[in-house]
């Protein structure tokens, strides 16, 4: 199995990354915040091959945990790699983990976008491979909930606000902080339009 793999992005789709390793163009399916890499640019991927009777598919993570809870997504009965890789674009593993410890597969609908029926079986699935888990940051998740609300109340996309919510830095925790950072990238997308 390929692992890791690092190298220069040299061309890119809306799903994939060609990195080239030593002469070899490896064609990547990523997250979205791996695929703002620009043309040039070394980056490095923690990979999981994906074995299929008519393709060999590659998909990287700019971060262990992330594939890690790919890994996770595809025990999930129903969920295959490109689902799998839909729901890490629209949730992180902090949340999916938060939605599992907290048992609301609701928050995980609702804050990430991902179907009601995948959020009920990846609650399910993935309860008795979190056990440990504290749910402390519960409330933490009420918070993001809310704060998406809020900007959807306000007449952003849910699409539009949920990707200014992630670009927020994780040390704004106060729900009213969040939404004026995240109004403030909404408007400057807006004016760049």
């Amino acid at each position: 199995m390929i692992a890791l793999i690092t190298g220069k992005v040299v061309d890119g789709d809306a799903r994939s990354l060609i990195v080239d390793v030593g002469g070899v163009g490896y064609k990547i399916f990523t997250t979205a915040g791996m695929l703002e890499r620009e043309r040039g640019q070394i980056a490095t991927f923690w990979t999981y091959l994906a074995v299929r009777d008519d393709a060999l598919d590659l998909y990287g993570f700019g971060e262990k945990t992330e594939r890690e809870m790919f890994e996770l997504l595809l025990g999930v009965s129903g969920i295959g790699p490109k689902t799998a890789l839909a729901i890490l674009n629209a949730a992180n593993p902090a949340t999916i983990k938060k939605a599992v410890a907290g048992d609301d597969p609701a928050y995980l609908h609702k804050v990430s976008g991902i179907s009601r029926k995948h959020a009920e079986k990846i609650v399910l699935d993935l309860k008795d491979k979190f056990l440990g888990l504290d749910d402390v940051d519960a409330p933490e998740a009420l918070e993001a909930s809310d704060a998406l609300e809020a900007l959807t109340a306000l007449g952003y996309a849910e699409r539009d606000a949920r990707e200014a919510l992630k670009k927020v830095p994780a040390d704004v925790g106060d729900v009213a902080e969040r939404i004026r950072a995240a109004l403030k990238m909404l408007s400057k997308n807006t004016t760049k339009k």
